[in-house]
């Protein structure tokens, strides 16, 4: 018997090995967390199966996603990831990620962890929305919007509320898999 998944991932094995292995998953552990919050940042504009083809490449460019590294990048390091035609070449989202790996940091200092500050704006615990169809699935939300506005009141970059809805998806924040998908079983 052929396994129901949500309809986005049926593109190739790609997406559908992400979808079954990863998204949706509830994740607390900071490094994932981080990485995550970055591919998202990258994927604005784009397409995310754009960003999961390269995410092996993003992981070699950017040290394995390892923020303590980011946060000090010197300008070589970002004129070498400008020169990375393995990754998304773009100026505002690499310094971004510089960016956003320092204030990722200052957040870790000011709640012990950064899963704990981000977890704590829905309680914890993720969200079962149980959508019948994709069409019931929101771009954006209430605490989407609030997240991201706090964030950006933080000094992150490139975390709208799209961006963070995302982020909140693909790390089970949220839980989006539609009712009849298998994940759910």
């Amino acid at each position: 018997m052929e396994k129901i998944r949500c309809g986005w991932c049926e593109k190739d094995d790609l997406y559908r090995k992400y979808h079954d292995e990863e998204w949706g998953r509830p994740i607390y552990d900071d490094e994932t967390i981080f990485e995550f919050l970055i591919l998202e940042s990258f994927q604005a504009g784009l397409s995310w199966y754009t960003i999961l083809a390269k995410r092996e490449n993003f992981r070699k460019a950017f040290d394995h996603f390892d923020y303590k590294k980011i946060a000090a990048y010197p300008d070589k390091k970002i004129e070498d990831l400008m020169n990375d035609s393995g990754i998304i070449r773009n100026r505002l989202k690499i310094m971004a990620t510089v960016t956003n790996a320092q204030k990722f940091m200052e957040v870790q200092k000011e709640f012990g962890s950064f899963s704990s500050y981000i977890w704590d704006f829905i309680g914890g615990k993720p969200i079962d929305k149980r959508p019948e169809t994709l069409a019931d699935v929101p771009a954006t939300t209430e605490i989407s919007d609030l997240i991201s506005k706090d964030l950006k009141k933080r000094g992150f970059k490139f975390v709208g509320s799209t961006v963070i809805y995302a982020h909140m998806q693909a790390t089970g924040m949220v839980n989006d898999h539609i009712k009849s998908c298998f994940t759910r079983k």
